[in-house]
């Protein structure tokens, strides 16, 4: 939901920073898609339908997997659909602030959880994801990628849900897929920075996916941005150090 007319991008390629060198593959469903096309050995969705209308709620659930997948969410708005957000016209997951709200995670399956997925709707430049494990960064994303991405694809502008079918046409609405290809998470924090509008989504999936379904979208090595984040850590501790030569002079 952007307060403005245009549509934000912030470059073709899905932003992400890894600590321990966490691949993840990006994908994005067909037009009017709600949910994943991919396959997984267990898996369960959160719509958000029973949850009462209010702001900064927190609750468990189970994505409907009876206790297979447990998840707490902490300071989520949840909102009756309108022409921003609500996959099948029901209640969606908003946000509109840059501390957001979180998901943990934890499965009953050894292996643990390597797959979230979401139908974001209007997206704006400002929509970002982190994953993490154990308190560790694992990968970040920006909508932003995807709103430049889909500009050019008319088919994902506009809500395509009734009532609400067509309206909000400045803004591409698709559902995203995350596949953490050699290893897993336990925290999805949902933030919307820089402040552009809300964060609607619906849907969230979450499983060990055992096939991917979608179209990729590209993501940029993790190493390449851990030395990118170095090379910033080196000129601050040659910036500070020179500080101190001055202070000393």
């Amino acid at each position: 939901m952007a307060l403005g007319s245009a549509v934000v991008g912030l470059g073709l390629v899905a932003s992400a920073t890894s600590a321990s060198a966490a691949t993840f593959n990006v994908t994005y469903e067909a037009p009017g898609v709600l949910n994943s096309t991919a396959t997984f050995s267990s898996s369960g969705v959160e719509t958000f339908d029973s949850r009462p209308i209010a702001d900064g709620q927190s609750f468990n659930t189970d994505f409907g997997t009876g206790g297979v997948i447990s998840g707490a969410y902490t300071g989520v708005d949840i909102r009756a659909a309108n022409q921003y957000g609500g996959a099948s016209a029901t209640n969606f997951a908003s946000i509109a602030s840059s501390q957001g709200y979180s998901l943990a995670l934890s499965t009953t399956d050894p292996r643990g959880i390597n797959y979230f997925g979401f139908w974001l709707s209007a997206l704006d430049g400002g929509n970002n994801l982190a994953f993490y494990k154990a308190g560790v960064l694992q990968f970040t994303f920006n909508a932003g990628d995807v709103t430049t991405l889909l500009a050019g694809k008319p088919a994902y502008a506009g809500n395509p849900n009734a009532p609400f079918e067509g309206a909000n046409a400045n803004q591409p609405y698709a559902f995203l897929n995350f596949y953490d290809t050699d290893g897993t998470f336990d925290q999805v924090v949902f933030s919307e920075a820089p402040q552009i509008g809300g964060y609607e989504s619906d849907n969230h999936t979450v499983g060990f996916f055992t096939s991917q379904g979608g179209t990729p979208i590209a993501v940029p090595e993790p190493t390449s941005w851990a030395l990118m984040l170095l090379g910033f850590g080196g000129l601050g501790s040659v910036l500070r150090a020179r500080r101190r030569l001055l202070v000393a002079a």
